[in-house]
């Protein structure tokens, strides 16, 4: 798996989990609809650093806590 793909598979976890809806990330985070959209269906090929805490503080979640989880592990990820 990719970065991306692992980001948009935690994402999707997370909206589960946290019972939010993707409209509602996308308010808080500030991220648009299409946006969050190419992130969550993998059309994304970069993920920035902005738009990535933008997520995390939508989630209220620290950076660390987002990537701690074993998708991020270097062993499952295509680096390339």
């Amino acid at each position: 798996m990719t970065i991306n793909d692992v980001c948009a598979y935690k994402i999707i976890e997370l909206l589960q989990v946290k019972n939010i809806t993707q409209y509602r990330l996308e308010k808080v985070s500030g991220i648009t609809h299409g946006a969050m959209a190419r992130i969550i269906n993998g059309k994304n090929n970069t993920i920035t650093m902005k738009t990535f805490f933008k997520i995390c503080c939508a989630f209220n979640l620290s950076p660390i806590e987002f990537l701690d989880d074993n998708l991020f592990d270097f062993n499952n990820l295509d680096l390339d």
